[in-house]
């Protein structure tokens, strides 16, 4: 059988599955504007159409009521339809976090999740970013956050093959399309009737698949969520594997319209990466470092280096010291945002044992690393880092008691 980490470069090449309906969400305004065009329109028409997807969040054609009915009509009868993804079915945690199956048209076979966190999980504290500010001033007041985030899914499943992640284990299903990246935004959006510009929403491309994998369609997302319906890209975080040739094409971006960069780090050196995160293979620690010397940070902004504690696989005192001098080595402008390994059935690993975590961060801490503790949210509805594979059944079968034993050792 062939070696899945020699493929994985090849992979954006594969076009996403589109529907038999034309999709107008997606479409950007200019893109929008052709196709009224070419029904005979003026150019404003795409304007008007771009409102009523991205920022009314309106899904059928029939409520657009910019449009006259005659032109509504036209519109169907040329085959579009609006087609924004759809939530099929959610989950509640106990701790508020909600996770979504989320399905594109008449095809309910091929689902993604989408995880709405209303008091986030910490994973933005420290990057210099506005948010992370935010949330370090709440911690220093003692306050309750005052706005969400969300995870998205760049891909259905992932080739990329982390032993410690769910999602692994679904293997790589396709791509998505921009429209169904931004499309579970805008359904999360709309189901919390959350006021773009008023309300703070901060968005991790951290859920199902590498975004880096399905680089051109991810960066239209962006693009769309950017420019149509508003949001800021520095209240976006995109966390990668270590796709070299993503990260250097992300650098080429310009830093109005890109994200902030995350690099899933979860070992201390090649040797145990490979182990955990085969892609280590094909681009070893340093290649993906130096080609995050690249992205020009913007001002007080961090890198991130994202690090998955596995109970006697990376969480040892030994390994905080080696982490230390990697991310010293580095020369980036960097912290480090400590995860605690959440439990899924099948995986072979454990949870680090009490104390470890705390441990890891203080030896990090005095070793002069900026880290943080990202908390666990909805690991009881395998909605948490490194649980998503569109769980549906045996949900009493889910990790609950697990987190209220462990709630001590990560709170």
């Amino acid at each position: 059988m062939a070696n899945p980490v020699n493929r994985l470069v090849r992979l954006d090449t594969n076009p996403p599955v589109e529907g038999s309906e034309r999709s107008l969400f997606g479409l950007d305004e200019a893109a929008l504007g052709k196709v009224m065009a070419d029904l005979g329109e003026p150019a404003f028409r795409g304007k008007q159409l771009a409102e009523a997807l991205y920022r009314q969040r309106i899904t059928t054609i029939d409520e657009i009521t910019t449009l006259s009915l005659s032109l509504r009509g036209r519109l169907a009868a040329e085959g579009w339809s609006i087609n924004r993804p759809r939530i099929a079915q959610s989950f509640v945690s106990v701790d508020g976090t909600e996770r979504y199956l989320v399905e594109f048209g008449a095809d309910a076979s091929e689902t993604v999740e989408t995880v709405w966190m209303p008091e986030g999980d910490d994973g933005e504290a420290g990057d210099g970013s506005e948010a992370g500010n935010e949330e370090i001033g709440r911690r220093s007041e003692g306050k309750r956050r005052a706005r969400a985030t969300i995870c998205v899914s760049s891909q259905v499943g992932c080739a990329v093959n982390c032993q410690f992640c769910l999602t692994a284990k679904l293997g790589l299903k396709r791509n998505l399309t921009a429209g169904q990246i931004a499309g579970q935004v805008v359904a999360v959006l709309d189901r919390h009737q959350v006021e773009v510009g008023r309300e703070r929403i901060n968005l991790v491309f951290m859920g199902m698949g590498e975004p880096f994998l399905n680089y051109d369609a991810w960066m239209d997302a962006v693009r769309l969520l950017v420019k149509e319906v508003g949001l800021s890209p520095q209240r976006m975080t995109v966390s990668t594997s270590g796709i070299v040739p993503g990260i250097e094409r992300f650098a080429a971006e310009p830093t109005e319209m890109r994200p902030k960069l995350a690099i899933s780090l979860n070992a201390p050196n090649d040797e145990v990466r490979s182990e955990v995160m085969p892609i280590n293979r094909k681009w070893s620690i340093e290649d993906v470092v130096d080609a995050v010397r690249g992205v020009q940070l913007r001002p007080r902004e961090r890198v991130t280096f994202e690090y998955v504690l596995l109970g006697g696989v990376t969480d040892r005192p030994e390994q905080a010291l080696e982490v230390a001098r990697l991310v010293r080595r580095t020369g980036l402008a960097a912290k480090v945002n400590l995860i605690a390994w959440n439990p899924g059935p099948g995986v072979p690993f454990s949870m680090p044992g009490e104390g470890a975590v705390e441990r890891f961060h203080q030896m990090l801490t005095a070793e002069g690393i900026p880290a943080y503790l990202r908390k666990p949210r909805g690991r009881d509805i395998y909605a948490a880092c490194g649980q998503l594979k569109r769980t549906v059944e045996g949900q009493d079968d889910r990790p609950q008691k697990k987190l209220q034993k462990d709630g001590k050792v990560f709170k």
